[in-house]
Formats: C-alpha cells, structure tokens, sequence
C-alpha cells in the first residue's frame, strides 16, 4: 500500500476526497492496512509539488521519520521509505534506515530514487549540473553499495567516484537486512534497478508494456544469477455498482487538474512517461474501477498477466478503500498466490 505522504495521492483531480498529506491520514491507512492484511506500506520522497489548483503534492511528509512514528503503532507491516541518493550522504542514509529497522523491530526497506527532477533540488542547492542522467545512477550504484557494506561490515573503506569512506563504521546494524527496491524504468535505471535491488517497480504505456518489463527484468536478474521480484502499482476507485463506480471515476476525470499535469510534464522535462500519460486523464496509475467483485477480478487478471509477485495499491478513499479491500481482494490474491 502506497501511503497517502503527499496532498492528492495519485488522482490529479478537484473532486476527490481530501488527502492533505498530513500525519493523521498517514497514520490512519497504516493501521487499517495492517489489519486489512497488507505486507507493505511505502512512503515516498517528494521535495517539490506540482503546482496547478490542487498544489498536487505540494505539501508532504519526509518518508523515514513519518515511517518512524508509526512503526511503533504496528506490528506486523513492512514499512518502506524512499531516499533519494543524490541527497543523502550514504552513511547518514544508513544509519537512519537502520535505525528504522531497529525501532520497527525488523521490518524497514529501502526504496532508491537516484533523483531526477531538477526543479526539487535545485530549490536547495542540491542538483549537480554536472551528473547526467546516466551518471546519476552511477552515484547511487555506489551509494548503494556503500549502504549494503555498511550494514554488513564493522568497517568499511570504499573509494569511488562519489564518494570516499575511510575505515568509517555505522552501529548498530539492522535487525535483519532491510530489503532494497528501486523504479528505474531506463535502461540504465532498469540494470541498476535488477542489479542492486530485492525487487523493482515496473511498469507501462499498457498492461502488455507493464508485462515486458517484468518479464525482462526476470530475465536479466536471472543473467546475473539473482532472483528478482516485480511490482506495479494499481489506484482502486469501487462503488457498490460497477456503474456507480465508474461515476465516481467519470468525476475525478472532468475534475482534471490540468496545470498540476503540466507542472509534471514539466518536472519530467517535458517528456511524458506512463506514470503523466495516464495523469493527463487523472489516473497516475493503472485504474481497477467497479463493485469489489469486478475490482478483484481486474486486479486478478493484471497481475496474473503482467506476471507480477506483488501490487502496491493506492486508493482515492483510503479508509472504505482498504476495509474493501482486506474483504474482498487480498483473499482472492492469496488463493491464487499464497
């Protein structure tokens, strides 16, 4: 489940329900997904919104320290934050996903983002002219790799390009090893993505595009002898009636809130990738809409086709969202995947 960290989730739109961003929602979802039976929640890291009528995600909450007070409000979910490696030294990053892990008893991740949206970090004086996109994830290779020795290793030396660490320690460690994920869907993003990570969001234009990519990023995995999992993302909009449900859709779409649209674009450099095609008609996302029967059928149907290993949910109403879907989903998904 992805958390509602930033105002207006992932419906670009005027007429949704009022995500804010603030702690009490974010609060709110984790509790009501563990109980709904999810594995995971995932923060993500936004510096900078979009602008437009709704500011959409203009105001958020920083990942590790949100995920830090509500660790110790549950006791079973996963909880993922998201680091962006161009802003946090490796060992200061460590050291907070490690203290993650220790306060939630075992249960931190890390979801890497080598950073790529100028306008967030030139804001601060953070955005490096001279890294392009592919050098980026140069850096975060081995601000990776720093982070997986230090969690390992009671000393480490590392002298790369980015960076230099000498005999330099980070105590205590995890719990256990924190699991890695990453989004990178270009080729460069992708290979890092498979090469560094426990698993990868993918996705696509389309499910048969969303399909390749797993399918590809298996296969990669298993050319450097690892094992790799895959995920997508799904935003549920669900009514009592399919034809209810698709109302309730037909309104997040005319609300458009197309100057926040253009600020993505924008923020993209002006390139439209699957996750702002789909903005363009509100959804960021692939969309499961209807009855829960339907939605649980399209969700099904999704996962089983783009041969995925998991799902990151989002909702346009969080509380009914995830109540509807511990009851109606999550069972149907474990029968066919325990």
């Amino acid at each position: 489940m992805f958390l509602p960290i930033a105002n207006g989730g992932w419906i670009v739109s005027n007429t949704t329900p009022p995500l804010d961003g603030g702690w009490a929602q974010n609060r709110d979802a984790a509790i009501a997904a563990e109980q709904a039976g999810f594995d995971f929640a995932m923060a993500m890291g936004k510096w900078r919104g979009f602008g437009g009528q709704t500011d959409h995600w203009g105001a958020s909450l920083e990942a590790v320290t949100l995920l830090a007070g509500i660790a110790p409000l549950t006791s079973r979910i996963k909880l993922w934050a998201t680091m962006h490696a161009i802003l946090f030294n490796p060992v200061v990053a460590a050291k907070m996903i490690a203290t993650l892990d220790q306060i939630s008893g075992g249960r931190a991740g890390l979801n890497i983002v080598a950073g790529a949206f100028q306008g967030e970090f030139a804001q601060m004086g953070a955005w490096d002219e001279t890294l392009t996109h592919d050098t980026r994830y140069d850096l975060a290779q081995e601000w990776t790799q720093i982070i997986k020795l230090l969690w390992s290793e009671p000393r480490v030396d590392f002298h790369g390009k980015h960076f230099d660490l000498t005999d330099c320690v980070c105590e205590p460690k995890p719990v256990s090893q924190p699991r890695l994920i990453c989004a990178g869907m270009s080729p460069r993003g992708f290979d890092f993505s498979v090469r560094e990570a426990d698993g990868c969001f993918i996705g696509g234009h389309t499910e048969d595009e969303t399909r390749a990519a797993s399918l590809r990023a298996k296969e990669l995995a298993s050319s450097m002898g690892k094992i790799i999992r895959t995920y997508a993302m799904v935003t549920v909009v669900w009514a009592d009636t399919d034809a209810a449900a698709e109302t309730k859709a037909a309104s997040y779409r005319d609300g458009l809130d197309e100057g926040a649209v253009a600020g993505m674009l924008e923020s993209y450099g002006a390139t439209a990738n699957a996750m702002t095609a789909r903005a363009q008609g509100a959804f960021m996302t692939q969309a499961a809409i209807g009855a829960p029967a339907t939605v649980a059928e399209k969700i099904e149907q999704f996962v089983r086709h783009c041969e995925l290993d998991g799902l990151m949910f989002v909702f346009d109403d969080y509380p009914s969202g995830l109540a509807m879907a511990g009851r109606e989903i999550l069972p149907r998904l474990r029968a066919v995947w325990p």
